[in-house]
């Protein structure tokens, strides 16, 4: 799809960020994970975009000015997240986001509360507390030798063997377009966060504001994952799950219509 992304300056730092659809219809606000742009977005958008006001917005270094920027995590992305928001007139909005992503969601809807944000979608984001693998993977980028294929790691496990296009360049032209500043900033938050928090589910416990939080994943599929989910839902209701049984770690990607699916109902409901 085409896309004029606009700039907005916040605190010194040129914020990308783009609409889509009526602006008299709910407005979703689509936040991806690190390293990441609003690319990962471009098969969703033109779904949501039919009845809802649409909003892409790329974190800082992420969008069409990548200039080198100082240590920043999911505090100053909320922040920035919502100078766009207010700037454009925004009152009530459902954010989503993708894999870690998800810890700025969470600082968003706790800082507006649950009468701006009534409810929130998290996808793809690893619920249960990180391994000592996955831990010692994020250490690893900061290895200037062999980060790129600490990386390659990751992105094999996150295509899992298909052969959609989409996620292809999304992994080869798109994330890997980052460098190694951005990407071992990006381990170095997300290993924080888990060390704040213990887990995402940990981190939903402790909202200000309990409010519907929905959880859309492809990856992993193996049962205790599942189950950690359920007994999670079994404890507050208010949180829900579902596996889209796509191929990849990128649902916007290779599920994009049960994507939009998903996001009307919870937007039915809450709106």
């Amino acid at each position: 799809m085409t896309s004029t992304m606009k700039s907005l300056d916040v605190a010194g730092h040129a914020i990308s960020y783009d609409e889509h659809g009526d602006r008299g219809t709910p407005t979703i606000a689509l936040l991806t994970g690190w390293c990441q742009d609003h690319r990962l977005f471009d098969p969703l958008v033109p779904l949501l975009a039919e009845d809802h006001h649409v909003v892409r917005i790329d974190w800082r270094g992420h969008g069409e000015d990548r200039t080198p920027v100082a240590d920043f995590g999911p505090t100053e992305q909320a922040g920035d997240t919502l100078a766009v928001l207010d700037a454009i007139g925004v009152d009530r909005f459902l954010p989503l986001s993708t894999s870690h992503g998800g810890w700025a969601n969470l600082e968003l809807t706790d800082h507006v509360g649950a009468d701006r944000a009534p409810a929130a979608i998290v996808i793809d984001w690893l619920m249960t507390p990180a391994s000592a693998e996955f831990l010692a993977g994020l250490a690893g980028s900061h290895d200037p030798d062999n980060w790129q294929a600490a990386q390659r790691e990751l992105f094999d496990i996150w295509l899992n063997g298909s052969s959609n296009e989409l996620v292809r360049n999304h992994l080869d032209n798109e994330m890997a377009a980052f460098d190694h500043e951005m990407w071992a900033r990006s381990c170095d938050v997300i290993a924080a966060a888990y060390r704040q928090w213990g887990s995402p589910l940990q981190r939903m416990d402790k909202v200000a504001e309990h409010r519907p939080i929905r959880h859309l994943f492809s990856q992993p599929t193996a049962p205790e994952y599942l189950q950690a989910q359920q007994d999670f839902h079994d404890a507050h209701q208010w949180f829900t799950f579902r596996m889209l049984g796509g191929e990849t770690h990128f649902p916007t990607l290779d599920s994009p219509a049960l994507v939009a699916e998903e996001v009307r109902t919870l937007a039915r409901s809450t709106f």
